[in-house]
């Protein structure tokens, strides 16, 4: 059900302005209509495969030796696999115990090596193109990587993953650290690891529990979704060796030869350990402190890259792990068992950042993106963004059909309940829904859609609007409440409906058809096209231009008398034009506030006139005019815009 608006017929307005100007629309203004609903909002079903999160308690270490893709979630969830390689059926060793609660599947006598080509059994390559691509990748990889990426590549090896990944926190990397008590003994690469074997003796993800008063209850999020998320059942299923064992010309990195598995045959590639790993505890970090979520995911993603870079793993390893690492996080996140503990640890998360970095609720979102290139290697957005794409694809080609419908898994709405808090279950999984990675990519199109969500996107908010999208926001409950911003391209035939008192901001090249109306709060258009396609419609809150040009609407734009507020935020690189509104259509003003600040150091001189509205046709005018450090103003409205005379 939406408000009621009694604007929704045609509405006469007299006009009574003493402001100085004029136009033909002096006597009364019809007011239009708001944009028709485009009914029902988008759903995204649950898909009817077997869900990964009520059967992951399948997935446990001691089933590595007979589970299959019928007993073990982890095993189903990477099937897709077999169609690039098929394992033999899979080992038991004799004496092994059958599970209580059935009988082992069949079984070959034989042992698998794990050493392609030296004549076992191991499985049969079922798509060459690809299997050659995932290993020929590493070749090129390890051939060409960088002194700095050796170093992180040895230090993502052997540091605890919980320590390593927390560097994703930026400005907030040292108290995160001090807050959860976390220690490494690998500090730098020493000058005789080529030989010698360090092992982390640091505590990996910190002091949980009581005795960490004030982050126990964030370690112990970590660590919670690692529970029934091991890699181990998936290796010894799938038997797929690592890509050093495949191919000579995989320069392994040296300091880490002392790393390697002398017992090939349980030292499968696929799936990466320390990518689930790392993956599971970005997102539960991201969950914790949503304020980095986009920096946490790209450094699970980053490490992942590292297992490559190292020699260690494939493309098709790490991908897996990412997903294996998601779906873990997203189970354990899902479990109402767990509500208390995750409530708890986002308290207690901001409580302990906040008065270790000296911040409040008000400043700590913009303290903890304060970082520069120089100090913050995830503080360039752009760049994050392109790293997180190639690095959920590494470039494969497509094997199968590019159009698929995207899938949401059961559950995976949990992973944006701290950064899209405003939103309900069932627009997050929309939401995640309409930003997923294209289909066809090996591996990823499973069942259920763990593959190809793209969780970066999906902080990002909406990819494409159908039937009417309502975003009621309560600035009262502060951080994402209060104010998001948007950077997705959205486009779709919907209508975006804007309540409530917080601010969204909308910042991508939008092109979604159905219009926008905002009832009450802040929408504020941060791009060109931040507003779409279609006619904006304000009856309640306060619209604000603040694109590095004009504003362009592509419809109509309305403002109701009252509280309505047209914020024309001027300045930045096109001084003239930055922040003003070009309107293709009809700009029909009924009253309400125009207001103009500046923007960028941009400040006119009096006696300046400021071209700040341009339509196609403007009918009626502003009950009141304010601009920032002038008390005079004097306007001219014609039939096709308003500019200001600054006294």
């Amino acid at each position: 059900m939406y408000p009621l608006r009694p604007h929704l017929l045609a509405l006469s307005v007299a006009l009574a302005l003493s402001a100085c100007g004029s136009n033909t629309e002096d006597q009364a203004v019809v007011i239009p209509a708001a944009p028709a609903d485009q009914g029902a909002a988008d759903t995204a079903a649950v898909p009817s495969a077997t869900a990964f999160v009520d059967t992951v308690a399948t997935n446990q270490r001691g089933d590595a030796r007979y589970a299959t893709l019928d007993t073990n979630a982890a095993v189903r969830l990477l099937g897709g696999f077999l169609n690039v390689w098929k394992p033999l059926t899979q080992i038991v060793d004799a004496g092994v115990t059958a599970p209580a609660n059935g009988s082992f599947p069949a079984v070959v006598a034989s042992t698998w090596t794990g050493v392609p080509g030296d004549g076992s059994p191991d499985g049969t390559v079922v798509n060459a193109a690809v299997h050659q691509a995932n290993i020929d990748y590493v070749v090129k990889a390890t051939s060409g990587r960088t002194a700095d990426q050796a170093v992180q590549a040895y230090l993502d090896d052997r540091r605890g993953k919980g320590y390593s990944i927390t560097d994703g926190m930026g400005p907030l990397t040292a108290a995160w650290r001090s807050a959860a008590q976390q220690t490494t003994t690998i500090t730098s690469v020493a000058a005789d690891a080529t030989t010698v074997l360090y092992n982390d003796g640091g505590n990996n993800t910190g002091v949980g529990g009581t005795a960490n008063a004030n982050f126990g209850s964030v370690v112990d999020l970590v660590n919670l979704v690692g529970n029934n998320a091991s890699t181990e059942p998936a290796k010894r299923f799938y038997k797929y060796a690592r890509p050093y064992r495949w191919s000579s010309s995989v320069v392994l990195l040296p300091a880490l030869v002392p790393a390697k598995s002398t017992t090939p045959a349980t030292d499968g590639g696929y799936t990466s350990g320390h990518t689930a790993e790392a993956v599971r505890d970005a997102v539960a970090m991201a969950y914790a402190v949503p304020e980095r979520f986009q920096e946490m995911l790209s450094r699970g993603l980053e490490l992942g890259e590292s297992r490559i870079l190292a020699g260690m793993h494939s493309p098709l390893d790490v991908v897996s792990g990412r997903m294996l690492g998601t779906a873990s996080a997203a189970a354990n996140l899902a479990d109402a068992a767990n509500a208390a503990k995750k409530a708890a640890a986002v308290t207690q998360a901001h409580s302990a950042l906040m008065a270790a970095t000296g911040t409040t609720a008000d400043t700590f979102a913009t303290y903890a993106q304060s970082g520069t290139v120089a100090n913050d290697r995830f503080a360039d957005y752009a760049t994050n963004k392109a790293n997180y794409l190639r690095r959920s694809t590494f470039g494969f080609a497509q094997i199968a059909a590019t159009n698929a419908a995207a899938a949401v898994p059961k559950g995976a709405e949990v992973l944006l309940e701290t950064r899209q808090p405003y939103l309900s279950d069932a627009q997050r999984r929309v939401v995640l829904k309409t930003t997923a990675l294209a289909s066809g990519y090996p591996v990823m199109d499973d069942a259920e859609g763990w593959g190809r969500l793209n969780l970066f996107a999906a902080a990002d908010g909406y990819g494409a609007f159908t039937g009417n999208v309502t975003i009621a926001m309560d600035a009262s409950k502060g951080g994402f409440n209060a104010v998001d911003r948007w950077r997705n391209d959205i486009s779709g035939a919907g209508k975006l409906v804007k309540q409530g008192t917080g601010t969204l901001k909308l910042a991508g090249a939008n092109s979604w058809t159905g219009g926008t109306e905002l009832t009450a709060g802040t929408l504020q258009g941060d791009s060109v096209s931040a507003f779409g396609a279609g006619d904006v419609y304000n009856s309640g809150g306060t619209l604000v231009a603040n694109a590095p040009a004009a504003l362009k609407l592509a419809g109509k734009y309305t403002q109701l008398s009252g509280s309505t507020i047209l914020e024309l935020d001027l300045g930045g690189a096109a001084a003239g034009s930055a922040g003003s509104l070009t309107v293709t259509g009809v700009a029909t003003i009924g009253g309400g506030t125009l207001r103009i600040k500046f923007a960028n150091g941009y400040k006119p001189k009096a006696g300046e006139v400021l071209n700040v509205i341009t339509a196609g046709s403007l009918k009626g005018k502003f009950n009141s005019i304010t601009v920032d450090g002038f008390s005079t103003v004097t306007p001219a409205y014609s039939s096709t815009g308003l500019t200001l005379t600054l006294g």
